[in-house]
């Protein structure tokens, strides 16, 4: 009887956990949620406005779930990719190089459309037409190390011994809004977001300056994503932006023809331009 009794209380606890395992192989896991944080270049709404669309068809087409990140403002934003926080990130190409060499980001996708130019502007009714007569005036910038709107342009007013009073307004369109309200007498900004902005604000502006092209923001990859599903990023994206229905959606987040990038192709040679004496840690 007791040699019975143990043999049914074994029986019982194998068939437990039989069913305790053949639940837990049935349980759905948990799907892993994929960061995306975005230089907050223009506002949270229209980052949000611009993006999600895209990340909601990203999502779909390789089974995967994004979770849009908007940080609340440039440095911030350099603080969170200095941190390896992000799992991807939208970036300008300084931000590339440092996520590069402090915690190994891996650049994806670049557009080939529009190569990337700074633009420093003044009211169209300014008299100002030249940089030197930027001397001991107030120029606006997004932040300190937002590359063509600011590093690219403050580098250049040095080299001319210009020396300006800088002042950081978080975002592209505080620049050019600073401008026309004469907060400030010039303002950097770059020709992608000027060209989104509504066409009572640009006719109002004047373009004073424009800084040499480089390889536009690149959608990066934190090195701890694997390579499969960085693949499936590259691959699905480029795919989506082929379809026409798509155009307008790829065209708002300044990547209208998305191609591969490569950081020694496309980044590396900017390493050269010594922009880090003009770049600000921790910035405002």
């Amino acid at each position: 009887m007791h040699k019975l009794l143990i043999s049914f209380r074994s029986c019982f606890y194998l068939v437990l956990g039989m069913l305790m395992f053949g639940q837990a192989l049935a349980a759905p896991t948990a799907a892993q949620t994929y960061s995306i944080s975005v230089v907050p270049q223009l506002t949270p709404v229209a980052i949000h406005q611009d993006w999600t669309p895209i990340l909601e068809k990203l999502g779909t087409a390789t089974g995967l779930t994004f979770e849009l990140v908007v940080e609340s403002s440039i440095p911030a934003f350099e603080e969170s990719i200095l941190s390896g926080t992000p799992d991807f990130a939208f970036m300008n190409p300084y931000h590339c190089i440092i996520a590069k060499h402090h915690k190994g980001y891996i650049p994806l996708l670049r557009d080939s459309a529009n190569m990337l130019e700074g633009i420093l502007v003044v009211r169209k009714d300014s008299p100002i037409n030249s940089l030197d007569e930027l001397n001991e005036q107030s120029v606006a910038f997004p932040a300190p190390n937002a590359f063509a709107a600011s590093l690219l342009i403050r580098a250049q007013l040095a080299k001319n011994h210009v020396n300006i009073i800088p002042n950081y307004v978080k975002t592209h369109s505080n620049v050019y809004r600073s401008v026309l309200l004469g907060d400030a007498i010039a303002g950097g900004g770059v020709n992608n977001t000027f060209e989104r902005e509504p066409a009572d604000v640009r006719e109002q502006l004047r373009i004073l300056y424009v800084t040499p092209q480089s390889a536009p923001h690149a959608l990066g990859a934190n090195p701890r994503i694997t390579k499969a599903v960085r693949d499936k990023v590259i691959t699905s994206f480029i795919q989506l932006s082929k379809d026409p229905a798509n155009a307008a959606l790829f065209d708002a987040i300044q990547m209208p023809k998305p191609i591969q990038a490569d950081y020694s192709r496309d980044y590396k040679p900017l390493e050269a331009l010594g922009l880090d004496k003009f770049a600000v840690t921790g910035g405002q």
